[in-house]
């Protein structure tokens, strides 16, 4: 019942929470990467969504405009605005991912959503079901060491959250990413 209704109650009313209690610091973020850089504020990636449906993911504009487009744990070695080192360092650069959330292209606990490139994720998530399920902002493969994990760790991960979907999964994850958020960021 959870999983089919209310979380998507949960998703929309979560994101309308942290987008209006952010908003003064999301309209400070794009004034200092427009005054600072020029160009456009957000940035929009192609990902796979629910079912294998492509839709364009957003966040702030971390890289100069025209960055060829990378998975992030390569796209750390290319170049990085000043505001850029910042707000991937925080993390911020994910907030707008909040309107994807409003849309119904992503819920706020689910598989981070993969590049049409990360072919071997999207099979092993297909045959997994995972597949079926919109892709999160944070999600159980994150809140367990996401970075680094071979496409069958990451799916291993998904499927079990698959399996346990329930609002007190959900609730447990995001205390987990908040809890991530407390540790010192990495820098680049």
């Amino acid at each position: 019942m959870y999983a089919k209704f209310f979380k998507r109650i949960f998703d929309f009313l979560f994101s309308i929470f942290i987008l209006l209690i952010l908003s003064p610091l999301l309209l400070i973020i794009s004034a200092i990467i427009k005054f600072t850089d020029g160009g456009h504020i957000l940035f929009n990636q192609d990902r796979i969504g629910k079912n294998g449906k492509p839709f364009m993911l957003l966040k702030f504009r971390s890289m100069p405009e025209n960055t060829t487009n990378l998975p992030s744990h390569v796209a750390s070695n290319l170049k990085i605005t000043p505001i850029g080192k910042f707000i991937r360092r925080t993390n911020i650069d994910e907030i707008p991912q909040f309107i994807n959330v409003l849309k119904g292209e992503m819920s706020v606990i689910g598989p981070r959503p993969s590049l049409p490139t990360q072919k071997d994720v999207i099979e092993l998530r297909k045959n997994k079901g995972v597949l079926n399920l919109l892709p999160g902002l944070t999600g159980w493969a994150q809140v367990n060491s996401f970075d680094g994990m071979l496409p069958s760790q990451k799916v291993e991960f998904d499927e079990q959250y698959l399996k346990s979907i329930s609002l007190a999964t959900d609730l447990k994850i995001v205390f987990k990413t908040f809890k991530y958020f407390l540790k010192k960021p990495p820098t680049y």
